[in-house]
């Protein structure tokens, strides 16, 4: 097999790896820091008016800023959602990451069937040993059928 067989593997002596991740655009970090730069100014703005005498604007700032954090937490917890798959020394193992926790299935290449699913929206189904992992879904569904395919191929092969 050579790298030109794969489009989404990544092959290296220890064996072949495909890492999927979320796209996003902005990190955790930079989410925090524009949340930061959000509160400072929206506060001081609501600091103003309050000195002015519109006292309800400091309260409903807060409301807003709170909802707006809300939202800017649910997003950063799921924007490093990734799945690896790795084939190497005749194990194919297979570690889903959401919202921070990490699990792991490990097959016997002899063992393992990759399958289509038919529900949703048509994962890959990993299966072997009773057990059963969905991959594919940080891949458009039209290139799932061809991740299936690389990953039996590089089981018959290895």
């Amino acid at each position: 097999m050579t790298s030109s067989d794969f489009r989404f593997a990544t092959l290296s002596d220890a064996g072949i790896e495909w890492a999927l991740k979320r796209n996003c655009s902005v990190t955790p970090a930079q989410l925090g820091a524009l949340y930061a730069s959000l509160c400072g100014v929206s506060m001081a703005v609501a600091g103003f008016f309050w000195v002015q005498g519109a006292t309800l604007v400091l309260p409903f700032a807060a409301i807003e800023l709170l909802a707006v954090g809300t939202a800017f937490l649910v997003y950063a917890r799921h924007a490093t959602d990734s799945e690896r798959i790795r084939l190497s020394q005749g194990r194919l193992v297979v570690e889903v990451e959401t919202a921070g926790r990490l699990s792991r299935c490990e097959f016997p290449r002899e063992w393992v069937r990759v399958e289509p699913r038919r529900e949703d929206d048509h994962l890959i189904e990993v299966l072997g040993g009773g057990r059963s992992v969905k991959v594919g879904r940080f891949l458009r569904a039209e290139l799932r059928p061809a991740l299936a395919r690389e990953i039996r191929l590089a089981l018959r092969g290895v």
